[in-house]
């Protein structure tokens, strides 16, 4: 009976429109998602999970966490790497439109995502992205923007740039950090037993300059980015 509470309130209190841009936290949800995942299914999907370089994640302030996306376990890795357990918080994600869905975006929206069109994003996904940063937030973008499974760094979405800058035009000395993390399976297509190694680079910096809010700013930081992240690999 307690835990059917939970799950009516848990629906009243979140909105799973597909195309809603609000995230939220459902603190039963998560609690219970980082017991699982760490002492649970992690131990037991993967034979070694090697994380280096996570002094690199800052524990407070507004952070962008920019990984590689090669897998849907992707995002239950960096929860693992940088969440709770690890930062003492709760990362939100933003997430292809097509993952929230059904069981899967049930879970995905208490866990604290939101969806984005990929092809054609909104530009609420944006500002809810803004807000996050402005409330010092630790927000999850795949810059690339869909899985591929190669082992490259594919060219970057200037998404990522755009919010660090917007939010840096609403509040000049916020200081805002992105981390990137370069994501790799061993096979490349995970199955049980395998491995994945988490390389995080030390942290990229939304300059002071803000200005100038054009292309050319928000394409000089994606390329740092995708830069830093081959470096990772």
């Amino acid at each position: 009976m307690m835990l059917l509470k939970y799950i009516q309130s848990f629906f009243k209190t979140a909105n799973f429109q597909v195309n809603s841009t609000i995230s939220s936290i459902c603190s039963w949800l998560v609690s219970l998602s980082y017991f699982l995942g760490h002492y649970i299914v992690m131990p037991f999907y993967f034979r070694r999970i090697n994380i280096i370089g996570k002094e690199n994640i800052p524990k407070t302030g507004a952070v962008i966490l920019a990984p590689t996306h090669c897998s849907r376990w992707d995002g239950l890795i960096i929860a693992y790497a940088t969440g709770r357990l690890v930062t003492g918080r709760d990362p939100r994600f933003m997430v292809s439109m097509d993952e929230v869905k059904g069981l899967q975006g049930w879970l995905i929206r208490g866990l604290g995502g939101f969806p984005i069109n990929p092809k054609n994003p909104a530009v609420s996904c944006f500002r809810h992205g803004v807000e996050l940063m402005l409330n010092r937030e630790m927000l999850v973008i795949f810059p690339e923007g869909k899985i591929y499974r190669d082992r490259q760094v594919h060219p970057l979405k200037n998404g990522l740039a755009r919010i660090g800058f917007q939010a840096k035009y609403y509040q000049p000395n916020l200081d805002i950090k992105i981390v990137p993390i370069s994501l790799s399976y061993n096979p490349v297509i995970p199955r049980l037993g395998c491995d994945v190694t988490v390389r995080i680079g030390g942290t990229l910096s939304v300059k002071d300059d803000i200005y100038d809010l054009g292309k050319k700013q928000a394409q000089k930081l994606t390329m740092d980015l995708e830069v830093a992240l081959k470096i990772l690999y």
